[in-house]
């Protein structure tokens, strides 16, 4: 699979995730990981470093993603992430029409609080297209959250049927668009967007 990268310095490269391919292994040990992908890749570049990734995003989710060049960056990364100081948002298209412009959801997973910020960027006669900011980071929190208040994003098979959707998805419409954070080492801001994949376009226009 093609796999941009979208950044990349002595410490950190950051990289556009296709959708469909997990970022490491699941306890079933799968071998076809990005993250193994990646390795391979500079394995046979001659390269004396292994990439490690310093968050995660689901296997149908797309977008981008940090990996650290070495532990001791993924550490500081990973700090970073836990002290809530990486800003993220996901381009998402959810079933349904959601009335408000802008809310939140605010209801726990796994006992755990979560929250995630939403504003609506376009209705379409069937589905809903929104900019999504979570401020927390727990698995599966965007798909949780909006399956929750009756808007699942679409093409999800995992917390809503088919049945559930009007428009049909092949794949999931969650995108992880944007990134800010201070490198944790030369102490300036990175400001990074990826534009969302090709099939979420098609899909958007074929519904115009």
């Amino acid at each position: 699979m093609e796999t941009p990268v979208i950044f990349e310095d002595d410490w950190l490269c950051v990289v556009d995730k296709p959708s469909g391919l997990l970022v490491i292994p699941t306890p079933k040990n799968e071998n076809i990981t990005l993250t193994n992908l990646l390795n391979e890749d500079l394995k046979r570049k001659g390269a004396l470093y292994r990439l490690h990734p310093c968050h995660r995003l689901d296997r149908e989710t797309s977008g981008l993603i940090i990996y650290a060049k070495g532990k001791s960056i993924q550490k500081k990364m990973m700090d970073e992430f836990r002290a809530r100081a990486v800003k993220k948002s996901y381009i998402a298209y959810l079933g349904g029409v959601l009335k408000s412009d802008a809310g939140s959801v605010n209801h726990p997973i796994e006992g755990q609080s979560a929250l995630t910020k939403y504003r609506v960027l376009e209705r379409r006669k069937d589905f809903t297209v929104v900019e999504v900011s979570p401020v927390t980071g727990r698995t599966n929190q965007i798909r949780i959250h909006f399956k929750g208040i009756g808007h699942p994003v679409l093409g999800e098979t995992k917390f809503a049927f088919r049945k559930d959707f009007l428009v049909k998805a092949k794949r999931l419409c969650l995108h992880a668009r944007t990134l800010e954070f201070i490198h944790p080492v030369t102490g300036k801001k990175v400001a990074l967007n990826r534009e969302i994949p090709r099939y979420m376009i098609d899909l958007f226009n074929e519904h115009a």
